[in-house]
């Protein structure tokens, strides 16, 4: 079975990418369920609604929810015989946001959430901003203890995206997983005990990176903490990232000793085995 659960389009603020037509694609490449998860971002986006300079709300603001859930629902309806589609969020979290998300986590009867952190204290990774005048050591630490602090404070999510997502953005040199182990233990812990999982997000591939996201290590520290709670998703923005790498990667899963990926329905993971 090939399930992407991280899929974007063009509600989000990156992406171009028309819902309907990133259906299409995902039918014509043979994908049997996707899930739409496009980016809200508190703290560096307001919402819809709340933003200003109307000409440009789609680069400044987080999703239109209204017209999301309707679209969504409008293709489920359309494409019900040819594919499944659930209705899921990116939730690009940061501590002093969590009260925001938690009341849009309540507007909607969502079937899946991606709990990312995509900056620090407003400040973003992509843009180096967060990482400038620190060591690898203090980017990497405070990652960590930001991602450590969410899944203790926050549970309405059902997997972690990209977890080790800092990596892709550091240009000094990822800080040694040995050093970062007890506190990535810890997270992971905490993961389990809630019945959480963690994502492989394929879009390690485009990008280049040596290992997989999370790493191998990773990986193979969840497995051996017992760990079985998994999805898979591209991060996919754009037709030829949709459903990329999911058979290189089911493939490198089992060889670490998974069984399973999951998909959702209302929240709740369904188990498949990773060898259908």
């Amino acid at each position: 079975m090939i399930a992407d659960y991280h899929v974007h389009t063009e509600y989000s603020d990156d992406s171009d990418y028309k819902m309907e037509e990133v259906v299409q694609d995902a039918i014509a490449k043979g994908i049997q369920e996707i899930c739409f998860t496009d980016h809200v971002d508190y703290g560096i986006k307001k919402d819809w609604e709340e933003a200003s300079n109307i000409p440009l709300k789609r680069k400044t603001a987080n999703v239109n929810y209204p017209e999301y859930v309707r679209e969504i629902h409008a293709l489920q309806k359309k494409y019900q015989d040819q594919i499944t589609l659930k209705m899921g969020l990116e939730f690009g979290m940061q501590r002093h946001t969590i009260d925001q998300y938690e009341k849009l986590f309540h507007r909607y009867d969502f079937d899946f959430i991606l709990l990312s952190v995509h900056q620090i204290d407003n400040q973003e990774f992509w843009t180096q901003q967060f990482q400038q005048g620190k060591t690898p050591k203090e980017v990497a630490e405070r990652y960590y203890e930001e991602i450590l602090y969410l899944v203790q404070n926050y549970k309405n999510y059902s997997v972690l995206a990209h977890m080790d997502l800092i990596v892709r953005y550091e240009k000094q040199g990822s800080y040694p997983f040995e050093k970062l182990k007890p506190i990535i233990q810890k997270i992971l812990e905490i993961v389990i005990q809630d019945g959480k999982g963690i994502e492989v997000n394929t879009s390690c591939y485009a990008y280049g990176l040596k290992d997989l996201t999370p790493s191998a290590e990773i990986l193979k520290l969840y497995h051996d903490l017992g760990g079985t709670l998994l999805t898979l998703g591209s991060d996919s923005h754009q037709p030829e990232q949709l459903g990329a790498y999911m058979q290189e990667t089911k493939q490198k899963l089992l060889a670490m000793g998974f069984k399973h990926i999951c998909t959702f329905d209302k929240m709740k993971p369904i188990f498949h085995s990773l060898e259908d």
